[in-house]
């Protein structure tokens, strides 16, 4: 036997490679990280603490004025939804903006490289808090229905399996629209000012142009979802949809995926 052979012979096997897959941090992890980052801030506390505000306090415009509110669960429920979307898609913005804003945005790529990972988490994380802000919506309604029936008024139980879907789809669309807005622009002023200042400026255009109203106007086509008249306009709600969510969302994980970071 050669000295070759007898090597080989008591060499210890090789380990195995390890792939990117062993190596990537587990999404649970990122999920964590991000959600850290998007709650974990004075600026974000305060944010989610208005979003409460906000809600309770339009919760109070059906009970205190029942005269020219229509009186129902499904009204009361809108206004908690209208509550929620003021500020919450604000959060989501800044999820996606603060880590350019703020020049992180290197040592988060470099702890994780695959950009495409990192922007799940972002936008699961945006997901869940608007699922959270819809629970927490639904808590004030059912708070402001109970005063309203205490204070001896009649209130129209009308809510129904398809107005909830819609109300919950009518937060969720805000909150991604937010989500796109902010992976597009990268800058956090700039996707707060055009997410308020553009459904504003269609929804004027829309009061000279039916097209307008009916096909691009958010206000009225996600109205549609919140108040369970989505049957008779699925085609221009998903219009819109794309428009607003769609679109500009692909374009923004694009380009996050492909922008140089200096």
């Amino acid at each position: 036997m050669t000295s070759s052979t007898l090597t080989r012979a008591f060499q210890l096997p090789a380990e195995p490679s390890r792939t990117d897959a062993d190596l990537a941090i587990p999404f649970s992890r990122l999920l964590r990280v991000e959600y850290g980052k998007a709650t974990d801030t004075r600026a974000a506390r305060w944010l989610l603490a208005m979003v409460a505000v906000t809600t309770i306090a339009l919760m109070m415009a059906p009970i205190l004025s029942p005269t020219s509110i229509e009186q129902s669960y499904a009204g009361y429920l809108s206004y908690a939804a209208m509550g929620l979307t003021i500020l919450l898609p604000v959060v989501s913005i800044l999820t996606l903006t603060s880590e350019w804003s703020q020049r992180t945005v290197l040592t988060t790529f470099t702890q994780e490289s695959r950009r495409i990972r990192v922007i799940n988490a972002k936008v699961t994380v945006s997901l869940l808090l608007a699922v959270g802000g819809a629970v927490f919506g639904g808590l004030v309604t059912a708070a402001g229905l109970g005063v309203a029936a205490a204070s001896g008024r009649e209130l129209e139980a009308n809510l129904s399996p398809g107005v909830l879907v819609g109300y919950l789809l009518y937060v969720l669309l805000n909150v991604l629209m937010g989500v796109a807005f902010g992976a597009l622009l990268h800058n956090s002023a700039a996707a707060i000012v055009l997410i308020f200042a553009l459904p504003i400026g269609f929804a004027l255009l829309g009061r000279v142009s039916t097209a307008v109203a009916e096909w691009i106007d958010s206000t009225t086509t996600f109205n549609w979802l919140l108040t369970g008249d989505s049957a008779g306009h699925l085609p221009q709600i998903l219009v819109s949809v794309a428009l607003w969510v769609a679109v500009p969302l692909a374009a923004g994980l694009l380009r996050t995926v492909r922008r140089e970071i200096n």
